[in-house]
């Protein structure tokens, strides 16, 4: 069957049972989008901006167990998506990024919206293609689906030349694809993965730091399972909420930077340690010279060879899937009738509920202003915690992981690697894409709101009934919070003095907008924009300006040097 190269990109991505592609049209893509009119299969979403289209694709992406898919024009399309793309890498999401190319014999001669799209995209993406005959198109998209969902996942590009694009060959879709230099470890070495029970069974003061890994190789079943079984008390980080319930006991919140004072109290002081599919991120262990204890053994298990020992030596590198090695741990585990000792078990709980004893996240609930940590508790309590909940990046974004208990695994959608302001909204388009029906949360604040707010216009056009939470503190929240530890209230261009009146804004736009500026008004506010089940409402919560989040660390800091609001 001869095909032309735009007619197999539509076959491609039909095989590969793609529901939506998040996109813009310009001149290289144009050929591709005139397929897409011909066909039904395969729904296109038409973004506002290339920067959404990738950032929706990558909500899409999280919330679901599916690679998101985007088409971008060649040029600025391509530069546009570039913090998207960058975005999805550093927190390893499975994603194909299409992207038009000017024609082969044009390559290089700085014609008309070329750039070099694999040059710019090659320290951000998991791999990268440009396909120079269509001959080589659909096996090209192939690799590209099946790179980017196996091992440590991650984007994917795949250049394409519009010449490419017209040009004819024969259709075949490979239904398996094989790459010599490309054969991940998946199952984790018997031995290492022995060795690793051992040290937990008799560990006296263990402790389980789980991570994005535990979401990404859907492994919250396995991790919960073993937590329970061992009796341990466990950590998730800002990637890996939901990868282990939040209302269980045996969670003691968030670590790092912002986590609580429990749990940095108790990775330093556990005597074994297992990281699962965690990579010791510099705002979770603080300073690593700091971290190190030689009398504690660290378990390190990972799909990324290169993740382990990277910032932190430790002592049993496993690798391989985490929910395959848990699987062997688990099994290992209840055949053997050893268990840690409970007396120990007993006494290292009290240490960490002594620890529990300083209460490190209460704040002021007398005040005659809002506080944005009693919106995220109303959120989580008016959606019963089953709420998909997005987020842009900042204080808002460090009170919802604080605030909102992620029982579930994929609900917490958020950039964490890269810290992309503007993720939030397009992000919340694609989750509720793939999750129609669904309460789907935006906690965003003033500033990231306007990165990509035109995406309001796409959530009209889609009907897409997102609730924006903007904790509106008039400031650079989180800029303002260092500059005032660290810059002596310098407040150097944090502070945002000519904001929109973002009821008129989202009313302009055809959604439903509220202003609430009084603390008696936030429950009634949000119980009244979640009954509103088919429109997006866009709540504007003006928040005490003053309010900072803590506990904090100061960068290069260790766990233990945590700044709690009582000793300001």
């Amino acid at each position: 069957m001869q095909l032309t190269g735009a007619e197999i990109v539509i076959r491609c991505l039909q095989e590969e049972g793609v529901e939506y592609v998040f996109g813009y049209p310009g001149g290289a893509v144009l050929n591709i989008y005139d397929e897409f009119f011909k066909q039904d299969k395969v729904k296109h979403v038409l973004v506002r901006h290339e920067q959404g289209a990738v950032h929706a694709a990558d909500g899409y992406s999280r919330s679901s167990m599916k690679t998101g898919v985007c088409l971008v024009t060649s040029g600025p399309g391509v530069t546009n998506a570039v913090t998207g793309i960058a975005t999805a890498y550093m927190d390893s999401i499975p994603m194909v990024v299409l992207t038009g190319q000017v024609p082969t014999h044009a390559i290089g001669q700085d014609a008309f919206q070329e750039c070099d799209t694999v040059g710019i995209t090659r320290p951000c993406v998991k791999h990268n293609f440009l396909v120079k005959d269509v001959k080589d198109l659909a096996v090209t998209i192939k690799k590209a689906f099946y790179l980017a969902s196996t091992g440590r996942p991650g984007p994917v590009l795949v250049d394409i030349p519009k010449d490419i694009t017209q040009a004819s060959t024969e259709f075949s879709y490979p239904k398996t694809v094989s790459l010599r230099s490309y054969n991940p470890v998946t199952k984790g070495h018997a031995g290492q993965i022995k060795k690793a029970v051992q040290l937990l069974l008799e560990a006296k003061r263990p402790m389980i730091y789980a991570g994005g890994g535990v979401i990404l190789n859907n492994a919250a079943p396995q991790l919960t399972r073993l937590v329970r079984l061992v009796g341990c008390p466990c950590t998730t980080t800002l990637m890996g909420l939901g990868g282990f319930p939040a209302t269980d006991p045996q969670f003691t919140g968030m670590p790092g930077m912002h986590g609580t004072y429990e749990t940095n109290m108790a990775m330093q002081n556990c005597d074994v340690l297992i990281a699962v599919g965690a990579r010791f991120d510099d705002r979770v262990i603080g300073n690593p010279q700091h971290f190190y204890r030689a009398d504690r053994k660290i378990v390190h298990i990972d799909i990324d060879p290169s993740s382990i020992s990277k910032r932190v030596k430790v002592d049993v590198p496993i690798v391989g899937y985490v929910a395959d090695v848990l699987d062997e741990m688990l099994k290992l585990i209840e055949s053997s009738p050893q268990r840690p000792d409970p007396a120990a078990l007993k006494t290292w709980w009290a240490e960490i509920t002594e620890w529990q004893r300083k209460d490190c996240l209460k704040y002021d609930t007398k005040s005659d202003l809002i506080k944005p940590q009693y919106v995220i508790q109303k959120l989580y309590e008016i959606t019963s915690g089953d709420a998909f909940v997005t987020s842009d990046v900042g204080q808002h974004q460090m009170w919802a992981a604080q605030y909102y208990k992620f029982d579930e695994p994929r609900r917490w959608i958020n950039s964490g690697g890269l810290g992309t302001m503007g993720f939030g909204l397009p992000a919340a388009m694609g989750v509720q894409m793939v999750n129609p029906g669904a309460p789907v949360a935006c906690v965003t604040g003033e500033a990231s709101i306007q990165m990509c707010i035109q995406e309001l216009s796409t959530c009209k056009q889609y009907h897409l009934p997102i609730k924006i939470v903007n904790l509106n503190n008039r400031y650079l929240g989180m800029v303002r919070q260092w500059q005032e530890f660290f810059y002596g209230n310098r407040y150097a261009e944090s502070y945002i003095d000519a904001l929109p009146d973002f009821v008129k804004l989202a009313e302009a736009y055809g959604h439903v907008g509220m202003k609430i500026e009084k603390p008696g008004d936030v429950d009634g506010a949000l119980r009244e924009a979640f009954k509103l089940k088919d429109r997006l409402v866009f709540m504007d919560f003006i928040t005490d300006q003053t309010e900072n989040v803590f506990p904090m660390i100061p960068g290069g800091k260790g766990l233990t040097e945590m700044i709690l609001a009582e000793e300001l």
